[in-house]
């Protein structure tokens, strides 16, 4: 059963969020809603951001192939390499659309187990799941990254700016709201970051 299914809390917690969204304030948005657990609150945000950004990398698939994106990057400083701990150990280099195939694919198999991420009510999150949280959300930012560092251009032509802007500020003042991600990880775009954040301080 997918965690988000209609009718399920999840699904009202994602509701609630999204009508918080509507109201255009992104810091009340992410907040954690009164009573609810901080485990589901992060759950039903994280799959929320990986179909946002699958959805977001899905207009820019034309431009990112294995010739114009060799290496998984974020600009010069930022190369990524690949490793998922259990079929691939050792971190390997490989092109952009083969790392972000890799990830999306891992992310998901994340979010369809069921011990991870609960799709029942009354089931409890494992102990571990704001460290998985945390490694899927670190991961996904690099998405972002690269679509930002390396195709910005097609996501001008394509009237996209808007929408992947709002995106990403919502996914940075959630991974802020709760400590998700090390400000080191969020380096390659770190100046946007703060240009996104200052003007609702």
């Amino acid at each position: 059963m997918p965690f988000l299914f209609q009718g399920s809390h999840q699904y009202e917690l994602l509701k609630h969020a999204e009508a918080t969204l509507g109201s255009g304030n992104l810091r009340m948005a992410v907040m954690l809603p009164d009573g609810e657990d901080l485990n589901e609150w992060v759950a039903v945000n994280t799959v929320d951001f990986f179909n946002q950004i699958n959805m977001l990398y899905g207009t820019v698939t034309d431009f990112c192939s294995g010739d114009s994106c060799p290496v998984m990057s974020a600009g010069p400083k930022y190369e990524y390499h690949w490793a998922d701990g259990t079929n691939i150990k050792k971190p390997i280099k490989c092109s952009a659309p083969k790392y972000i195939d890799y990830l999306m694919t891992w992310v998901q198999d994340q979010l369809d187990d069921e011990t991870l991420f609960p799709s029942k009510i009354g089931v409890p999150f494992p102990k571990n799941f704001m460290s998985v949280a945390k490694t899927i959300l670190k991961r996904l930012f690099r998405v972002y990254a690269h679509i930002y560092h390396q195709h910005f251009d097609a996501v001008m032509q394509l009237q996209e700016e808007a929408h992947l802007n709002t995106s990403f500020k919502h996914f940075i003042f959630f991974v802020q709201e709760f400590n998700l991600i090390d400000r080191k990880e969020l380096a390659p775009l770190q100046e946007l970051i703060e240009k996104l954040t200052t003007k609702d301080r």
